[in-house]
């Protein structure tokens, strides 16, 4: 009788052991899982992270790129270059990223570009879309030199599908604007200035090569 219920009493013990072992399992597997589950979320996280801050990189551009608009390179003889830029017609104002404007939406009206020099600011709107049917834009602001911009006016009225007008607010003296492709030049006697015209009046980039460039804005 008392055999039988030492027995009894071991094989209570021996399974209140084993639920314990059954127990402390669960609890090393649950801290384990913990751990990964946390692991997977902090590694998340941090890729989440990268690539918002890469993101955000991203949208940052170069110091005149707005939000939606492409960033620009810049080659090795220092010519600023755009992406792909929009081409709607639009009523309204337009805030462009860059001074002068080298694309983008613009006004349905194009601004004569038949070699035509331009003495007050004209509607930038109307001067993009001039670029568009491949014209070159010669701009200058109050540095410009006079013996500068006399030379450059010949050369902008011997040269159809090409204008000029004054920038005030632009960055530096001499620029010149072609359909998303922009330099400063150091003036009228500048090599690059030949170089330009002769690669972009009505050059590749031209999103409507052929179109007019008279019968439209004049000041």
């Amino acid at each position: 009788m008392g055999s039988a219920k030492n027995t009894s009493n071991a094989s209570r013990k021996a399974r209140i052991e084993e639920m314990r072992r059954a127990d402390r399992t669960r609890d090393r597997r649950g801290r384990a899982l913990m751990i990964t589950v946390s692991a997977v979320v902090v590694a998340a996280l941090g890729v989440g992270g990268f690539f918002l801050f890469d993101k955000a990189s991203d949208d940052s551009g170069s110091s005149d790129d707005a939000k939606g608009w492409p960033k620009y390179k810049v080659t090795s003889d220092g010519e600023k270059v755009w992406g792909k830029l929009g081409r709607t017609h639009v009523t309204k104002k337009v805030n462009y990223p860059m001074t002068p404007p080298v694309g983008g939406d613009h006004n349905q009206v194009w601004m004569n570009c038949n070699g035509d020099v331009y003495k007050k600011a004209i509607p930038e709107v109307n001067a993009v879309h001039s670029l568009e049917h491949g014209a070159v834009w010669v701009t200058y602001n109050a540095k410009a030199k006079p013996a500068d911009l006399k030379k450059l006016a010949a050369k902008v009225k011997a040269t159809p599908y090409s204008l000029m007008s004054p920038v005030e607010d632009q960055k530096d003296p001499v620029m010149l604007s072609a359909w998303a492709h922009q330099r400063t030049v150091s003036g009228a006697d500048d090599p690059k200035v030949k170089e330009f015209f002769s690669t972009y009046v009505q050059g590749k980039q031209t999103p409507e090569p052929g179109a007019a460039c008279t019968s439209g804005l004049a000041q």
